[in-house]
């Protein structure tokens, strides 16, 4: 796995947990591993304090504990969890996007399309990390134009639990994508609210199930902490 050019960025604390939350869904780091605070600021030429900024912002997400005397252990992630991640963002998201659809200008509908059309190449390009870029710019581009600033912070929050990284290697899901995406365009350009709303939370809600599935067959989730165990 690649090391990222850290020490160069901005904001290094965020991409620290970025890149420690990536390795916990690909499993890399699995449920019961330490997080060597010093060993991870070695790996990535960096000083211990952004990473242990990192590693605390973890733990209040619930992917890590902090174990006295011991450091920082990866708790399991289970599929309860992921479900309800994505009932919250299909929730919050859904009225975003009908706020977007009443406030959105030509312009901005106009730079959402492009995002989308970038995006659509990054898949075909098989570029995960950029498709990951562009997917949260399309879906951040909407709730800047739904103009409500407090919900879409909220939105950004809920956001950092899911698993961003790891759809596009989901099998199916950059078509599923691709279309939900258009549906969601088209009810914007036709400043369709419910429409809006609908298509938005159908999209978010829709990817729980293949995370899932994903994520059990590859051993990042146990089986028996799914929905539907």
């Amino acid at each position: 796995m690649s090391v990222p050019e850290f020490a160069a960025r901005p904001q290094l604390s965020e991409d620290v947990a970025r890149y420690v939350r990536k390795r916990i869904f690909d499993g890399t780091y699995t449920a019961g591993e330490y997080v060597r605070l010093d060993q991870l600021a070695a790996e990535l030429g960096i000083s211990v304090t952004p990473v242990r900024e990192a590693l605390f912002e973890l733990r209040a997400e619930g992917l890590l504990a902090q174990q006295p005397r011991r450091g920082f252990v990866v708790l399991p992630v289970t599929g309860r969890d992921l479900a309800d991640v994505a009932n919250v963002q299909a929730h919050v998201g859904g009225e975003l996007a009908a706020r977007a659809a009443v406030n959105i200008d030509e312009v901005q509908l106009r730079e959402l399309k492009e995002i989308q059309a970038q995006l659509e190449d990054a898949y075909a390009g098989g570029d995960d990390e950029l498709t990951v870029r562009l997917n949260h710019d399309f879906h951040r581009a909407i709730n800047v134009a739904a103009d409500s600033p407090k919900l879409a912070q909220l939105m950004s929050q809920i956001t950092r639990y899911a698993p961003e990284s790891v759809f596009p290697t989901i099998p199916g899901w950059p078509d599923q994508s691709i279309k939900d995406h258009r549906r969601v365009l088209a009810a914007l350009a036709k400043h369709d609210a419910e429409l809006a709303r609908k298509a938005m939370s159908e999209h978010l809600a829709a990817g729980a199930a293949p995370l899932i599935e994903h994520l059990v067959a590859h051993g990042v989730v146990d089986e028996t902490n799914s929905p539907n165990s």
